[in-house]
Formats: structure tokens, sequence, C-alpha cells
């Protein structure tokens, strides 16, 4: 007997890459890490841009938080998704209220304990702080991933912690084995 044939691809864990020329300008060179992803819909948090003119620093001050042992850091653009809502994306050694595990390789927490914890030099080793997420209803990942426009490839924390903003999706392609550059969307006539 046959098995896996009917089940669903989840892509948590993974990173969801934008195609050069999708369209979505919101997704232009777009590195989503897929925190959660199941029949019911799923979530990914938005690594590959930061908010120009926002920091760490500036969030902690509208929580009234010292900056403490907070390096300055940028905030990322999470998603076009409640962009109000602040999102830290961080390694496993932390837990705090709300924190969960994706998939063995990163954690996601979305409370004020974990700005709280890196002020106060308790938190995570290594995070990155977003603000808004991408969302998808139920089915509806899976029917775009069924049309161009999307890339997923394996979720290396690395790339989270180890790799500049700017760089991520190029060197998520490359670790894929893929040059972006070659890349087109749609076909051409014969």
């Amino acid at each position: 007997m046959l098995t896996g044939v009917n089940e669903a691809t989840f892509l948590s864990g993974q990173f969801l890459l934008a195609m050069p020329g999708m369209g979505d300008p919101r997704f232009e060179r777009a590195v989503i890490a897929m925190c959660g992803h199941d029949k019911h819909g799923a979530l990914g948090i938005g690594l590959g841009a930061t908010i120009e003119g926002l920091s760490l620093h500036d969030l902690l001050d509208q929580f009234q938080i010292a900056h403490g042992a907070a390096p300055n850091a940028p905030v990322h653009f999470g998603g076009p998704v409640e962009p109000r809502r602040g999102f830290v994306v961080h390694s496993l050694e932390w837990r705090g209220q709300d924190t969960i595990n994706v998939a063995d390789r990163w954690a996601l927490s979305g409370t004020v304990d974990v700005l709280r914890a890196i002020a106060e030099g308790t938190g995570p080793e290594r995070w990155v702080v977003a603000l808004g997420y991408a969302g998808w209803e139920g089915g509806q990942l899976d029917g775009e991933l069924a049309r161009p426009g999307w890339f997923n490839v394996a979720g290396e924390p690395s790339l989270l912690f180890d790799t500049p903003t700017e760089e991520r999706w190029t060197r998520a392609f490359a670790a894929a084995g893929v040059d972006p550059r070659l890349l087109v969307i749609g076909g051409g006539t014969a």
C-alpha cells in the first residue's frame, strides 16, 4: 500500500522564499520563517526586510522597558497581517509563557516577556524581532504553492541568526542549489 500520496506536506520549520517577479510588492525577496502550518492554516514571520526607522530600542521604549543588555537591533517586516503585533523568532534554550517550539529548529514568542528578558540579558541567546506576520487560512497556502510564486527550503537556523537580513533571500536559494537570477515566473508560448 502506498503511503503519503494523499497526505499534505506541511512547512513548519522551513523557509518560504518569494520567487522573482511574484507580483506582490509586499513579498518582494521575502524570506518567511514558517512557524505553523497544518490543515487549518499557516503562519510565518517575514525576515527578509527590516522596517526603516524602527529599532528594538524604539520598541522597548514603547513598553517602558530599559534597554539594559539589548543591542539596538533592527525590527523586521514580519508580514502584512497585524503589522503592530510583535514577534521574536529565537533559539530554543529560552522559553516564555507563550513560546512555541517550531520543529526543533527555532522558537516563536509573541509576548512582552521575551523583550524584557532580552533587555535584562536573561533571554534567548539568538533572536530576531519582527512586527506583523504572514497568514493563510486552511488550504490557502497549499493552493498558492500549487502555482508559481513561492519556493520552500530547509529551515536552517544559521540563515536566521548568522546571515545579514539583506543576504538571507539569496543565501537561502544558494543553499538549495538555485541561482534566483535564472528563475522566471510563467512560461513562454511556442
